[in-house]
């Protein structure tokens, strides 16, 4: 086999057209003999009928410098590589990458907001939305066509009667005063020589439709406009733009109704056919209403868009104690439903969702103000209609119909009702798989989980009136998440919006984007594990994508978080005043006060501010900034001993008996190391007390495991781990779970739904404990960026006979299977041309690892415990 190399890919992006570098970063995949090393690569690139090469004599091949000038705006360019080996030879020349830049400056735009200009009753959900449309026309010779759209609320836009592009939700959820993503289409093929037309469909979605608990309104603006720049490139380089502007025209449609949170109603009977096309009679139109917006906050997407990646069929369809139908899909998902269905002119059908029954019927409760509903009135075709809901999104497993024209049984038999399933559209990258089937089970949950709340930012719950992008949720999830997606250009993207919403004095939101709340949110203060994802997460994307220009593009964000926590501590060094959520959702707290958990709130808030000055060192020492690197070191040695004095014991014990306190100590590295024997001991002892099931909140759960591993104690940790009973991780998957729940007890023993106003049954946090199934079950550790540095450390217990993982590094694929067999421990590795590994096997000395696949065997169990 000779050494190929991939096509390069382009940043962080699955489909480089419209990207918003001038100068992009470049990346690449090696296909090679095991012994083959790569001394050199050079890049040829060609731009604007030139080409260039560059050669460099490194072993690099994530993220290298773009070789030739800064791209211009509108930019095309072919890119390639080849690699020398240290034999001395060429490969053979990638495949070519084609990329092209999207508007990079304020003057590219001309295009304005348009939309409705006829009164509306403001802050209210029953607004009509618009539709928008402009008639052109093409010359012959069309070189090439782009479409760039945003809005002020949500987008679809149809060219000559097609639709444009395949995502939804767009342009998603941002800060929307600071920053709106606009999208790039190449819609050369929709134009048509003479006449033609675009129109754009309109929703409230975040911008002004309702968010959060306190029915808020309007936040970002009450406006619904279409923000459109058409560009008609021909082949003698002439350009015609065609942008929203006064001479766009707007009317209604058939959509009556559109919200996140409520659900779309839609009367088939007011369709308009044609309305995208030429020759439409668009007198019913009226001329727009033209606003307002600063072109300098419209950037191109770091990340992919939401869009439908799967079709769920039902499994059943129920009929409730009540007598109501309800279909069930078998699995709690987000997206939408598709129905499929013939009947009489101005019946409705009525598409209620809901994650969970109870007695029987659908249980809308957990829901609270959200209708999380769909109506559809036919228009009576005789051919049959087919519609999907454009606006929304819902979480739900049960659908209760009422008003479906015929057989409900035989029309979901024959595909008149499916689930379409909705997230952003990233890459899988990783897998885990055991011999225990409730362990899979588990992983399964949290990664329908996750799907479910990726869905544009991280959210906490894709199904109630919330849906907001918790900063503390991601802060614990963040390295589950970078090994089961690649994330890199979604996450690296939402934390530049942190950073824009982060207060002068460094106080960092509860979530993101910021909307007013209830007493406890509004104003914002500072939260300990929350504001922390400022330096948790950019340091596990770096670990897992080897980029280091997310450390320095969050580096002021960072160091405004410890600045500010050094100043709330005080001489003291302790975090120990203020409001604080602590270790939330403490399985000990009552239902109406999560907070109120058996560790310490303060004991948390001292624990994150030494861990978070510990990774600002760390920050800094990446980065180059020397001086302040020993300077946040020496800081986070003095928050260590403070941290010490005040809360352990010189028994090893701490103030705070509690499992989420010693997690914390031992898994942060605040205990002594005298003492850490003791402490891990105990947090042993408490989980025996405990009858092996969760005695942690959100804080502590994800440490847990890690806790106890990582100091001599993996029985308990595998005892945690597979315990059944309430609270613990196989609860719910005894319960018929589909994904992670927020309250271990969302649903009791008695299969009523926790009383609780926060009962989610889609929350990923728990799910955290996949970074640890990840690592230590299996035993795949990242060492170095990217996955370059691998440690294989699989640590068996627990009765499992086999466990294996995989990861699609930017390396190429990283994997471990391991099995016992009888009196051995199997071990088979895969390394990818790039990366180097060791091997750890208990008892063993390392081995180290080259490129290929290896395996390695050894006696078990171990004469000696590692």
């Amino acid at each position: 086999m000779a050494a190929q190399p991939s096509a390069p890919t382009v940043e962080h992006y699955r489909e480089p057209l419209g990207i918003g570098q001038a100068r992009p970063r470049l990346s690449w995949r090696t296909t090679a003999p095991p012994d083959w090393r790569q001394a050199a690569y050079e890049l040829e690139l060609s731009l604007d009928g030139q080409t260039l090469r560059r050669q460099e004599a490194s072993s690099d091949q994530i993220l290298v410098p773009w070789p030739g000038s800064d791209l211009a705006s509108r930019q095309t360019a072919q890119v390639r590589v080849r690699l020398l080996g240290q034999d001395g030879a060429w490969t053979e020349w990638s495949p070519v990458t084609e990329l092209e830049s999207g508007l990079l400056g304020p003057s590219d735009w001309s295009a304005q907001p348009v939309g409705g200009a006829w009164p509306e009753r403001p802050h209210s959900d029953d607004r009509r939305p618009a539709l928008v449309r402009r008639e052109f026309q093409a010359g012959p010779d069309l070189a090439s066509a782009r479409l760039y759209a945003s809005a002020h609320g949500l987008y679809e836009v149809e060219i000559n009667g097609r639709r444009v592009g395949d995502d939804a939700m767009s342009p998603g959820w941002t800060p929307y005063a600071d920053h709106l993503r606009y999208y790039t289409y190449d819609v050369t093929d929709w134009i048509g020589l003479g006449a033609n037309a675009i129109g754009a469909w309109l929703g409230d979605g975040w911008y002004r439709g309702r968010l959060g608990w306190d029915g808020l309104r309007d936040h970002f603006g009450s406006d619904l406009a279409f923000i459109g720049q058409l560009e008609l490139t021909y082949a003698d380089g002439r350009r015609e733009t065609i942008a929203t502007d006064a001479s766009w025209r707007a009317g209604f449609g058939p959509i009556l109704r559109t919200g996140n949170y409520d659900g779309e109603d839609y009367d088939a009977r007011l369709e308009l056919p044609g309305w995208s096309s030429p020759g439409f009679d668009d007198s019913s139109f009226s001329p727009v209403a033209v606003g307002r917006r600063d072109p300098a906050t419209l950037r191109a997407p770091s990340g992919p868009p939401v869009r439908c990646t799967e079709e769920v069929q039902p499994v059943a369809v129920l009929t409730t104690p009540s007598g109501r139908q309800v279909v069930d899909f078998g699995q709690n998902l987000v997206g939408r439903p598709l129905i499929r269905l013939r009947g009489p002119s101005g019946a409705t059908v009525s598409l209620r969702t809901a994650e969970v029954l109870q007695d029987g019927e659908i249980c809308t409760r957990p829901l609270r103000t959200a209708r999380s509903t769909d109506n559809y009135t036919l228009a009576g075709r005789p051919e049959g209609e087919q519609w999907e809901p454009r606006f929304t999104f819902h979480g739900f497993r049960y659908i209760e119909v009422t008003g479906w024209p015929g057989d409900l049984r035989e029309a979901v038999a024959q595909g008149g009702l499916v689930a379409r399933v909705y997230h952003s559209d990233l890459a899988r990258t990783g897998w885990f798989e055991c011999s225990n089937e409730l362990v899979n089970r588990l992983h399964d949950n949290v990664v329908w989980s996750m799907r479910g709340n990726f869905l544009d930012i991280p959210t906490d719950c894709p199904q109630r009136d919330e849906r907001l992008g918790w900063t503390g949720d991601i802060q614990i999830f963040g390295p589950t998440a970078a090994f089961l997606f690649d994330v890199s250009g979604m996450l690296s993207g939402w934390l530049e919006d942190v950073a824009r919403e982060q207060l002068p004095d460094g106080t960092v939101p509860w979530y993101v984007p910021v909307i007013p709340a209830k007493q406890r949110w509004t104003p914002i203060r500072p939260g300990a594990a929350w504001g922390d994802v400022v330096t948790f997460l950019p340091l596990a994307l770096w670990l897992s994508t080897g980029d280091l220009s997310i450390v320095e593009r969050q580096w002021e964000s960072a160091k405004g978080w410890v600045d500010l926590l050094d100043r709330l501590a005080g001489p003291s060094h302790l975090w120990d005043s203020g409001f604080q959520l602590g270790d939330w959702l403490d399985p000990a707290a009552p239902p109406d006060d999560p907070a109120a958990a058996r560790t310490d709130r303060y004991l948390v808030a001292s624990a994150f501010f030494a861990a978070s000055t510990a990774k600002l060192a760390q920050m800094a020492e990446l980065t180059g900034r020397t001086e302040l690197a020993g300077r946040y070191g020496e800081l986070a040695q003095v928050v260590r001993r403070a941290f010490a004095q005040a809360y352990v014991r010189p028994d090893g014990s701490m103030t705070s008996d509690a499992q989420t306190a010693y997690a914390l100590g031992l898994e942060f590295d605040l205990i002594p190391a005298e003492a850490r024997p003791r402490a891990a001991r105990r947090l042993a002892e408490l989980v025996r007390q405990d009858g092996n099931r969760i005695a942690t909140g959100f804080v502590g759960t994800p440490l847990l495991c890690d806790a106890l591993s990582g100091a001599g104690q993996l029985d308990s940790a595998y005892d945690l781990l597979l315990e059944e009973d309430c609270p613990s991780w196989l609860y719910p998957v005894r319960r018929g779970a589909t994904t992670i729940w927020e309250r271990w007890d969302a649903e009791t023993p008695d299969g009523q739904v926790n009383p609780g106003a926060m009962t989610s049954f889609n929350h990923y946090a728990f799910g955290a404990v996949a970074d640890w199934l990840h690592r230590v079950v299996a035993g795949l550790v990242p060492l170095g960026p990217g996955y370059r540095q691998i440690e294989f450390r699989p640590r068996p217990g627990g009765g499992l006979s086999h466990a294996s993982a995989r990861h699609q590094s930017p390396y190429g694929l990283v994997a471990i299977a391991w099995r016992l067999s009888s009196d051995r421990l199997v071990v088979e590795t895969e390394v990818p041309i790039g990366a180097s590994a060791s091997l750890v096997l208990p008892g063993q000395a390392p081995v180290e690892l080259g490129p290929g696949r290896h395996s390695h065997s050894s006696a078990w169990p171990p004469a000696e415990a590692d």
